[in-house]
């Protein structure tokens, strides 16, 4: 059974949009040399928002990723650079990654907001837009042949 990640984050400004992609493309150079994950996608989102979904072999391979390398160097920075942060997991019994819309229903049913320093009045209760999903996944990676591909 894998593990699905998703977060969700609004830059504050547009300012912070290019800081939070260049960390963001640090993050998914490593995530595509670390063990246990399966799959792997970003969506660019309306007004500086992004999402990432990320499944997992299970937990141990998803906290080691987010504790280590260039995830772990981002993370502290975006208390300060965005105004809107959220996160959930849950287990699935097949590996097909779920689509955005699921994503964004298990968000708001299941979700934490993350802390920030510049809570827009949105965060707390999880009540974002929904995600725009006409626009394309910018990274899909899947665990054994490593090549990412652009939906």
């Amino acid at each position: 059974m894998p593990l699905v990640s998703v977060t969700r984050f609004r830059a504050r400004a547009l300012w912070f949009v290019s800081m939070l992609l260049f960390h963001a493309q640090r993050s998914i150079s490593q995530i595509r040399n670390v063990n246990g994950c399966i799959a792997m996608a970003l969506l660019r989102d309306k007004n500086h928002a992004f999402w990432t979904m990320t499944m997992w072999a299970d937990e141990r391979f998803m906290k080691a990723y987010m504790t280590s390398g260039s995830h772990r160097k981002a993370m502290p920075r975006l208390a300060d650079w965005a105004d809107e942060a959220s996160v959930v997991h849950w287990y699935q019994d097949h590996a097909k990654r779920p689509d955005w819309n699921e994503a964004a229903r298990r968000m708001r049913a299941e979700g934490r907001p993350s802390k920030l320093r510049h809570p827009s009045p949105h965060h707390a209760d999880l009540s974002f837009a929904a995600p725009w999903t006409t626009r394309d996944t910018l990274f899909e990676t899947l665990q054994g042949d490593n090549q990412a591909t652009h939906q």
